[in-house]
Order: C-alpha cells, then structure tokens, then sequence
C-alpha cells in the first residue's frame, strides 16, 4: 500500500548544516520557550501545588511516551540518514521502522491506560486529556525528517499549532480545577503536528510492504538506546517526581520552574546535536575522519562558549528573574536555579562526544553505559539528599548525574580523541564566563529590582562576553574563526 509516490524531496535538503541547526535551535528552543511564556500567568493562577501536580501528571506521561517511542530519535534519525541515497532501501528502511514502531507505540498506549484507570489519585483529571501524548507516538514519524535532514516543516508545523496551545491557556484558565485545559491542549497540539508531519512525508518516502521479521530486526538496536534515552529521563524526569513524592508538591512546583529555564536553555544544545548526528554519520559511511575531528572540535569550542555563558549568566541572575518572572512566591526556583544551570556545561560536552563520535559508529552500548551510569548517580543522590535538602538535593543530583555522563564517555574514547584540546575549550569558556558573571553581579547591585534594571544586566553580560570571546578566538587558533573567515 503506498504511503506516498516517488517525487523530488521537500524542504530542507538543500539547506545547509547552519540552517538546519537554525530551524532545529528554533523549535527545540521555542518548545520549551513557549510554556515559559504561559508560565508566569499559569503560576499565579494555579499556585505552587498547581505546578507541582500539573507536573507530577505530566512526567508521567512523558516515561509513557518515552516507552512508545524507544530510541527512535537517535536509531531512526541515524538508519535513514545511512540508506538516504538508495531510494529503495530507503522506503523498506522507513516502513519497517514505522510497522515495529506502531506495535510498540500501541502497548505503551495500554499500559498509560492501566495506569489512568486503575493507578492514577488526584492527577487523574489531569492525565486524562495527556492520554493524547500516547495516541500521538503511533504517527510521530520526525525521526525519519530528521534522517533527511528536512528540519524546515518540523519547525514551522509544529510552532504553527503551539502557538494555538499557548493561546487557549490565556483564554481558559482561571483556577487550578482548569489545569485538565492546559494539558489538553498541549496534548491535542501535539497530536496536530505529528499528523501534519506525517503526512508531509508522503512527498519524500513510500510506504512498502515488509514482513514481520524485517520490522522486529530494529526492535534490539532501538531498545538499546531507549535504555539509554530511559536513564536519561530518570535524572531530567523522575527528580522532579521523586521531589514531589519525598518534599511535597510545593517544593516540586519550585524545582519544576527552576528546572524549566534550566531545560530551555538545553535545547539549543540537543538541537544541534540533532542537526549533527545525520551530518556526521554519513560522513563516517564516507570515511572522512579528518573533516568529523575537525567538526567536532569547532562545535566543541561553540558549545562551550554558549553553556558557560548560560551558566554563569543564570548564576548572576537566576534570583531576581524568578521573582520578575513567576512572583514573590517562586523566589526558591532562584535559588535553585543558581547551580542547577551549571549543568549545561556537562551536558553541551556529553551531547558533542555522543553525536559526533560514538552515536555515528553505532557504538550505543558507550551511550547505554554512560547515561546508565549517571541515571545510578542521580537515583542514589537523590534518595540520600532530598529528604534532608528536599528540592536543593535533586539539584545536587543533577549536578552529579550530568558529571558522570562525559566522565563514562572518557573512559571509553580517550585514546581517540584530543581531549587535552577539548579541555582546554572548557576551562578558557568558563574563564570567559567567570568574568562576566562578576560584571553582571555588580551591575545588579547598583539597579533596582526590575525588568529595565535585569535588561541592563544582560546587555552587560552579552558586552563581556562578546569582547572576552572575539579575544579568545585568535589566541587559541579557534576552528569557529577559521570557518568565519572562510566565509567572508
């Protein structure tokens, strides 16, 4: 049965990388950026025990989510990418694919409905309109865009039916009773721009009848990186469920806001991390190790520049943006804010290594071991330091968990590759980044606490390490600056 007759691809495939990283940074950013737009409004409405159930509810469905759609975004991303060119091999690769991921997709849609009808207290009302999220995994086919590295209509979709979401939750909501809206709506937009997604992609592929067999020989390579993906989640998700199953609600409603901006600010990492993974694996299909080194090291040096620049950016600010931003009652989220941002940088070193070197060679079982070893971490840090630091001790295991990731990575490739030069990237951008949070924290002192006086302190910021950074490239003989100079 066709899904689609054979024609020229759509959209993005004579972008290029920088493009394509624009549109993906964009909607990955926008994604996360988008609820924090409804959030100062959602905060006041609701109140910390809203957030904190709201939250609860929706993490849940996200590890339900998370089963439907096992390691596809890596394992999909990375299969089409390798079999683009074979228009044949392409259309059995993508159908096998989506037929095993249809299976999957349905029994984890079962399971969130046990869950609903038999588990769920006083979340239920809320995760009942979130049973979407599950219907909308059986024709998420991004996997397969992302593969042809068609970022364009990801994007434009996408945002087209958020902004409709972020729109309802001004209209509708008034109390936390109104709470089931907000995950109906985010839920119902997604299920849109999955749907508008696939269909677009019958332009590009043909769906071609597979046996069984050929579907179920993806199932062990894409289970083993959702093993990776599933650790993964354990310290970006269960924290927060841990946190209001250990400290209460109210203390997950404040580390659920901290971690918001925290998680906003990742996307530009794993944004490009996804741009890269389809670029860099057919690169190594071609062998060209020198130009993949060279890749990796120039982000290494832009990834580092921008996560320090994060980081100790919130470290200067993250207090008084909390109370501007979600009220007098959020002022905790600032406080946590502080060193939760510091794990961007881990994260933006761990995210390089993985899609440009080892996700690229199929090594996964370095992916498994890595994000494993730090889910451990995270699950054992957290038992020990919430009961006694409640929200302030899953920041700690946060911190911990994203250390050991890269640290596991290391053990693995440092034979491989230059990591004395790929150190070096992050000590002078955290020299870089150390300075400007001293500028910005004097600044703060002289102004008052308003959103004039918070702008003042990042136009600083960004002055600093503009200036610190132009600097810098020069000295270190910066790959950025030589593809800068290339180009112009």
């Amino acid at each position: 049965m066709p899904f689609g007759r054979p024609r020229h691809r759509e959209g993005c495939e004579g972008l290029s990388t920088g493009k394509n990283a624009a549109y993906n940074v964009a909607y990955r950013v926008f994604s996360v950026l988008l609820p924090l737009v409804t959030a100062p409004y959602l905060s006041r409405a609701v109140g910390t025990h809203g957030v904190g159930l709201y939250s609860y509810a929706w993490n849940i469905s996200y590890f339900a989510c998370l089963a439907a759609m096992l390691g596809l975004e890596n394992y999909g991303t990375r299969a089409v990418a390798a079999v683009r060119d074979d228009r044949k091999e392409l259309d059995r690769t993508f159908s096998a694919i989506w037929r095993m991921q249809r299976g999957v997709a349905f029994s984890a849609l079962l399971l969130w409905l046990v869950y609903l009808l038999l588990v769920a207290d006083e979340e239920k009302t809320i995760a009942l309109p979130l049973t979407l999220m599950s219907v909308s995994c059986l024709f998420n086919l991004d996997w397969a865009m992302m593969g042809l590295e068609n970022f364009r209509p990801i994007a434009l979709r996408n945002t087209a039916v958020k902004l409709i979401a972020a729109a309802c939750v001004f209209v509708f909501i008034r109390r936390e009773e109104d709470l089931w809206i907000y995950g109906f709506a985010w839920s119902a937009a997604t299920c849109a721009g999955n749907a508008m997604n696939a269909l677009s992609l019958r332009r590009q592929v043909s769906l071609v009848k597979v046996t069984r067999q050929e579907a179920l020989k993806h199932l062990k390579p894409c289970s083993l990186l959702f093993v990776s993906v599933l650790a993964t989640s354990v310290y970006r998700v269960m924290d927060k469920v841990m946190v209001g199953a250990i400290a209460g609600q109210d203390q997950n409603g404040l580390y659920e806001n901290a971690e918001k901006i925290v998680y906003c600010l990742s996307g530009f990492i794993s944004a490009i991390g996804t741009v890269m993974l389809p670029k860099i694996t057919d690169l190594q299909r071609k062998g060209e190790t020198a130009r993949i080194l060279r890749s990796l090291d120039g982000t290494m040096q832009g990834i580092m520049l921008m996560t320090s620049a994060m980081a100790f950016g919130l470290a200067a600010v993250g207090e008084r943006f909390c109370i501007l931003f979600y009220g007098e009652d959020f002022a905790g989220s600032g406080v946590l804010m502080v060193p939760l941002g510091f794990s961007l940088m881990t994260i933006g070193f761990a995210n390089v290594i993985r899609t440009q070197w080892i996700l690229p060679q199929g090594r996964d079982r370095i992916v498994v071991r890595s994000v494993c070893a730090g889910a451990v971490v995270n699950v054992i840090a957290n038992a020990l330091l919430i009961p006694s630091m409640r929200a302030m001790g899953a920041v700690a295991g946060t911190l911990l968990a994203e250390f050991t990731v890269p640290l596991v990575q290391w053990l693995h490739v440092r034979r491989e590759l230059p990591y004395p030069g790929l150190l070096w990237h992050v000590l002078s951008s955290a020299a870089v980044g150390a300075v400007m949070f001293v500028c910005v924290r004097l600044v703060g002192q002289l102004l008052p606490l308003t959103w004039i006086g918070l702008a003042l302190q990042a136009a600083v910021g960004i002055a600093v390490a503009a200036v610190l950074t132009l600097a810098l490239l020069p000295a270190s003989g910066s790959p950025l600056l030589r593809r800068l100079c290339r180009r112009h």
